[in-house]
């Protein structure tokens, strides 16, 4: 889930290749979701991204396109049971979700809780049953220790990302050194997502250099165009 391309070589083209395409404002309409795919169908990114209720009408005109459907769970502050997280996953990916961005306990993270983070990762990853699974960690809102451990946690429990941000956390959203610390964190095996406050193509490019391996965007035309 690497990829080795360097900063310089990397184009328009092959840029789209790592981007989710995110739609996650709660009062967009169906024409909003509309717009997404077809933009998401244009430019080949990795995958849109949008909210349960919508996952469904995303699935219809992306299927047997390449273009991946995510969604988010437990978002955007992880605090929901662990059996709401697993139920949603269950149900979202039974409506056509091939990524699950779930949101990690920050909370239980916070205090140390390991075992109890653990477990709630584990629960998405066997409900989403081989789709994969990105863990949001809200890295703005942790020092480098519970960073680490956490992303250690993540790749345990069988996620195949670990994620900075969901964008809505007040500490902020994505850093290079986050990124490059996850990266350290988790190898070359599982990808790194950066997310949260990437708005043009030259913090996309920095967060590529520091280990990324996909980008959560809004502003995914902005960025290839």
């Amino acid at each position: 889930m690497t990829n080795n391309s360097s900063p310089r070589s990397i184009g328009p083209d092959n840029l789209a290749a790592l981007i989710d395409h995110t739609l996650l404002n709660p009062a967009a309409t169906r024409a909003d979701v509309e717009k997404l795919c077809a933009e998401a169908l244009d430019h080949h990114f990795a995958a849109v991204c949008v909210y349960g209720s919508w996952v469904a009408d995303c699935a219809r005109p992306l299927a047997g396109s390449g273009v991946k459907v995510a969604t988010v769970v437990g978002f955007p502050h992880g605090a929901v049971t662990s059996m709401a997280k697993a139920r949603q996953t269950a149900e979202l990916v039974d409506l056509g979700a091939a990524e699950v961005d779930m949101v990690a306990p920050i909370g239980r993270i916070i205090d140390g809780d390991w075992d109890y983070v653990e477990d709630d990762v584990i629960g998405v990853v066997e409900a989403a049953a081989g789709r994969v699974v990105k863990v949001i960690l809200e890295t703005a809102a942790l020092d480098s220790e519970r960073i680490i451990l956490s992303a250690k946690i993540a790749k345990k429990a069988g996620a195949q990302f670990v994620k900075t941000s969901t964008g809505f956390h007040p500490a902020g959203g994505a850093s290079e050194a986050a990124v490059a610390l996850l990266r350290a964190t988790v190898g070359g095996k599982l990808g790194v997502k950066a997310a949260g406050g990437i708005r043009d193509r030259e913090t996309a490019m920095r967060m590529i250099a520091a280990g990324a391996t996909r980008i959560g965007t809004s502003n995914g035309v902005a960025l290839v165009g």
